[in-house]
């Protein structure tokens, strides 16, 4: 589990010129985005649930600092320590795709950033049984009534928008994911204060809908549907 720090809160926000650097690693949850912000103030890590929506690239722009603090938490057989920004905004003006060397800079083995939230612990070696037993039927996992509540048991998947709607209509199922945002216009702004794990699931449905990203107005916007000719 990562050490625990507490942010030093500045007085009030820092707005700086910088290039942002976002890389999509995977691991156990799926695909999850990490950012390093490179200023004239220095370098820090980013992991900040708004970046989850954008593709990978550098993206210059103007950025609004909330605060800085160290980090640590434990990768393979030692320790990693960072520092990091947590941003309170951000203004883009251009992507650029990543070179072998820039997405090689980034540690694959990166701890996603919904397991640290959760307090995730590595997985510990089986005790070695003394007699075996009849399994314990397991109870039955309730769902949350709340969309935004994040109820999946460590370790289990959180169900897919597909088929969290198997049991209804897809339409009964965006509702329940996108909750107040449903129904959707055709330019959607996303609430990245929510649960990491929900956020993740919206932007995944968003894209089997033919929204996509404009970097720029941090907006999702429906594609027109080609007319036959």
């Amino acid at each position: 589990m990562a050490t625990p720090s507490a942010p030093e809160k500045s007085v009030s926000p820092i707005v700086v010129a910088g290039q942002l650097t976002l890389r999509t690693i995977r691991g156990r949850n799926g695909p999850f985005t990490v950012g390093r912000l490179a200023t004239h103030l220095g370098v820090f890590e980013v992991k900040d649930p708004e970046l989850e929506q954008y593709p990978e690239g550098k993206y210059d722009g103007q950025f609004i600092i909330r605060y800085i603090f160290p980090r640590s938490y434990p990768v393979g057989g030692g320790m990693r320590f960072e520092i990091r920004a947590s941003l309170d905004g951000m203004t883009l003006e251009g992507i650029d795709k990543l070179s072998r060397d820039e997405a090689r800079s980034f540690a694959t083995q990166d701890v996603d950033p919904l397991d640290e939230e959760l307090g995730a612990q590595p997985a510990a070696m089986p005790a070695k049984p003394a007699k075996a037993s009849r399994p314990a039927k397991p109870a039955p996992v309730q769902a949350s009534a709340d969309p935004l509540v994040d109820t999946t048991p460590f370790g289990v998947d959180a169900p897919t928008p597909a088929s969290a709607a198997a049991s209804g209509s897809a339409e009964d199922g965006d509702a329940a994911l996108f909750g107040l945002l449903w129904p959707l216009r055709e330019s959607v702004r996303l609430d990245s204060t929510i649960d990491r794990r929900t956020f993740r699931a919206q932007i995944a449905r968003l894209g089997e809908l033919g929204y996509t990203l404009d970097y720029k107005t941090q907006e999702w916007s429906r594609q027109a549907e080609l007319q036959p000719a």
